[in-house]
């Protein structure tokens, strides 16, 4: 991937770190968040809008006024924005107010979104993120990502997030062999989700910097101005210290390999 890609997400000697809530709660939840994320230095916020949960009892996030929250606080901090498009109804919605656009683990092989989602993203120039699914191997996954192309090229990241195995000490077992793997393969860029794989904010920099020595091209991080009170995945989601933390950890792993975080 060259430096003239369309959002510019991956670029060359760089790691890129995508930050910010799991799920969009309020403006005062993502206007701190987003202020912590910008005085980092970081360039992307993430946040969850329209939010598919295991349980239908758990929170499905604001939705378009959660959007509208999005790109608000990009606007405030010159943040580009990452959020997920859960089904072809919303995708359209989605793109517009989002930069990037994210398909979740559970979309990897839904295959009429990941057209829908192609289609948009050629049209409106948007980068996808395309997340693996939690039980598919690296070949249905780099398929997956070929739906997206069939209008024409888009700007692909694919999003190693854990894969479901028998140890339950974990949330999910990271896969941080798919990074080579994938080097071999594709040459998309991929990059890494330690929150959702880890399930516990305390291993979610040990993985993180697994992840960058492994040869990731970024990171994208759960993190929320105060995880204790998150209405989504609290427990795996680091406060500002901890990701202030992270990222003095990262660049250090990052500067060994010859590149910059941002």
């Amino acid at each position: 991937m060259t430096d003239d890609k369309i959002n510019n997400l991956i670029k060359k000697q760089y790691i890129t770190i995508i930050a910010g809530p799991c799920a969009i709660e309020s403006w005062k939840q993502l206007d701190e968040t987003a202020k912590v994320v910008s005085s980092l230095g970081l360039l992307y916020i993430r946040g969850g809008a329209f939010k598919p949960r295991t349980s239908p009892y758990s929170f499905q996030g604001l939705e378009e006024r959660g959007l509208e929250f999005l790109k608000k606080v990009g606007d405030k901090y010159d943040l580009k924005t990452v959020t997920e498009v859960t089904d072809t109804v919303n995708a359209g919605i989605v793109a517009e107010y989002a930069d990037v656009l994210q398909i979740g683990t559970r979309n990897m092989s839904n295959f009429a979104l990941l057209k829908k989602v192609g289609e948009i993203a050629f049209d409106k120039k948007k980068a996808v993120i395309l997340k693996r699914g939690w039980a598919s191997s690296i070949k249905e996954w780099l398929l997956a990502s070929e739906y997206l192309n069939l209008k024409g090229e888009v700007d692909v990241i694919l999003c190693e997030r854990g894969i479901r195995t028998f140890d339950t000490n974990t949330r999910f077992t990271l896969d941080l062999s798919a990074v080579p793997v994938i080097r071999k393969l594709s040459k998309l860029p991929i990059i890494i989700d330690p929150s959702h794989a880890m399930g516990q904010s305390d291993l979610v920099t040990p993985m993180s910097r697994a992840a960058i020595a492994a040869g990731a091209d970024g990171l994208i991080v759960e993190t929320h101005n105060d995880p204790a009170k998150a209405l989504c995945d609290g427990q795996q989601s680091l406060n500002p210290r901890e990701m202030t933390e992270l990222l003095k950890q990262v660049k250090a792993i990052a500067s060994v390999i010859g590149k910059k975080v941002r």
